[in-house]
C-alpha cells in the first residue's frame, strides 16, 4: 500500500481519515512507460492508494519493472488474458478499497488526482474530471447528450466499488467496454454522474481506443442509448446519423 502522511497536504487542514483508492493499471509490454506511470503515482499527496496490476504475459521488461516496484503494488499478476477488459475484471477481483481508477501504463496521474481525490464522499455517484491529452484540456462538464454520443475518458472517472459491486465489463466490446459500462450506469437510478473541474491525469491517445474501432459497439451503439439514454437523446442522436447519411 502507498502511503504518504497527511500532513503534507498543501491545504494542511485536520482530515478525517481517507477512503481508499484502488488505481488499476493493466499491462502488456509497457516497458517503456510503466515506471513513469507508477511514479506518478507514487508522488500523490493523498495517503490511501492501492496500485493493483495485471499484466497479460509480456515478452520485455514488464515483469522485471513489477518485480522492481513490488514493495509498492498492493497486487500483481503476470498472465495470459483475453484482452483489456478481461485483465481489468481480473483486477476488479482483489480490490481493497471503497474507490476504483483505471490508468493506463502509458498515462501519468497529474497533482490534482490528490484534490479530486478528497472530495469523494457518496457511494453512489461516479466522479469525473479532465484530462491532458496533446496538451489540450479536456473535455470538461458534459451533457447527457455528449455522455451517449461519445463518452468520457475513462482516465477522467473516479468509480466508486459500488458499481463493481453490480456490474463487470462486458468483453465482447475490445476497445470501448468502459464506455458500454458507463452507458449502464448512466441508465441505473443508482448511480449518478458528478464532474469536478480537476485536471487529473495526462492522456495518451496513441492506444487501442484512440486507434482503433470497436465495430461490435457501432453496431450496439443505437440500441445502447436507447436502453441507457431514453427515447430523446436516442431521438437526436438518430437525426445526428441521419444528416450525415444525406450529406453522404
Amino acid at each position: 500500500m502507498l502511503f504518504i502522511s497527511c500532513t503534507s497536504y498543501k491545504n494542511e487542514s485536520v482530515q478525517s481519515i481517507p477512503t481508499k483508492i484502488n488505481v488499476i493499471i493493466v499491462t502488456y509490454n509497457a516497458a517503456k512507460t510503466l515506471q513513469k506511470c507508477l511514479d506518478s503515482i507514487y508522488s500523490q499527496q493523498y495517503p490511501a492508494i492501492d496500485i493493483i496490476i495485471i499484466d497479460g504475459k509480456s515478452t520485455d521488461e514488464t515483469v522485471q519493472i513489477l518485480q522492481d516496484n513490488a514493495n509498492r503494488i498492493a497486487y500483481w499478476k503476470s498472465e495470459k488474458d483475453s484482452g483489456i477488459y478481461d485483465a481489468m475484471n481480473k483486477a476488479i477481483k482483489h480490490l481493497t478499497g471503497d474507490w476504483v481508477y483505471f490508468l493506463g501504463a502509458d498515462d501519468e496521474l497529474r497533482s490534482e488526482f490528490s484534490d479530486m481525490a478528497y472530495e469523494l464522499n457518496d457511494p453512489n455517484v461516479i466522479y469525473y474530471g479532465n484530462v491532458l491529452s496533446d496538451g489540450v484540456k479536456r473535455s470538461g462538464e458534459l451533457s447527457p447528450y455528449y455522455m451517449a454520443k461519445g463518452g468520457i475518458y475513462h482516465q477522467a472517472i473516479i468509480y466508486p466499488k459500488t458499481v463493481f459491486d453490480k456490474y463487470r465489463f462486458n468483453t465482447k466490446y475490445k476497445i470501448v467496454a468502459d464506455n458500454v459500462l458507463n452507458m449502464q450506469c448512466y441508465g441505473d437510478k443508482t448511480f449518478s454522474f458528478q464532474y469536478k473541474d480537476h485536471l487529473i491525469a495526462n492522456f495518451n491517445h496513441l492506444g487501442i481506443s484512440g486507434t482503433e474501432v470497436d465495430k461490435v459497439f457501432e453496431k450496439d451503439k443505437s440500441a445502447l442509448i436507447l436502453k441507457n439514454f431514453g427515447v430523446k437523446i436516442w431521438s437526436r442522436y438518430m437525426f445526428r446519423l441521419f444528416k450525415a447519411w444525406i450529406k453522404g
